[in-house]
């Protein structure tokens, strides 16, 4: 876990950000605010294989910024990385880089679809936010992995987390409340409920919220185990 936080990071912590490994390929899932330094605590730049970004809010792709410059100034790799996100990602980012070319660095692959990325299948499915959002599906053998990103519910998430071993879910909401665009903590509970999914966790939390209180709000309507996440929380699954 490389951030947990919604719409800007708590101090000390990040906004969202994974890195997955499988056999020694690493596949990082977004990159919001100050995620970057704490992936290099894990690995070089030049030792990232692919990026998947959900959408192209700064919570999640900030930080995709400040990679091209670690990989365009850093050097030790050669050739271009694979990202895959949907439009709209890459003119934001590159938005904030009047220099340099995250083309020169990154290839860009269009989501919502399907790829083969190292060992995993990738499956993006549009689900509903403010922006274009892609949901994702990671299947690697011996490994499902599904991630909900900041989108709400949607038929999609049906088939992405669908007997899942693990749910990433982007739980903002608290209590009652609902949005089209955002999930709850209770409405992951019941996605992960009717979907089969073996274990969730829950991520992308509103600064300052009591934590606790969502997984005790995502266990009315899931019986299996439910995690918070949190910087530098390492899982084996």
């Amino acid at each position: 876990m490389l951030g947990t936080c919604g719409a800007w990071p708590e101090a000390g912590r990040a906004a969202s950000g994974f890195l997955l490994e499988v056999d020694g390929f690493r596949l990082v899932m977004d990159l919001g605010y100050a995620t970057l330094p704490r992936l290099l605590g894990r690995c070089t730049e030049a030792e990232v294989d692919a990026v998947v970004i959900t959408h192209e809010h700064p919570d999640h792709c900030a930080d995709l910024s400040a990679l091209c410059r670690a990989l365009l100034f850093g050097g030790g790799r050669d050739g271009r990385v694979p990202l895959y996100c949907p439009p709209g990602v890459l003119g934001r980012v590159q938005a904030m880089e009047p220099t340099e070319d995250l083309r020169e660095v990154f290839d860009p692959c269009p989501l919502p679809g399907s790829y083969q990325v190292g060992p995993f299948r990738l499956d993006g499915r549009l689900l509903p936010h403010h922006v274009p959002h892609a949901g994702l599906r990671l299947t690697a053998p011996g490994l499902t992995l599904a991630y909900s990103g900041d989108a709400g519910p949607g038929h999609a998430l049906d088939e992405l987390a669908a007997r899942a071993d693990l749910l990433i879910a982007g739980a903002t909401l608290q209590g009652p409340a609902a949005d089209p665009y955002l999930l709850s903590a209770a409405q992951a509970g019941r996605w992960a409920a009717r979907s089969g999914t073996q274990c969730m966790l829950l991520t992308h939390f509103w600064p300052g919220v009591e934590r606790s209180r969502s997984v005790a709000e995502a266990s009315a309507a899931y019986g299996g185990e439910i995690l918070a996440a949190r910087e530098g929380l390492t899982l084996q699954v």
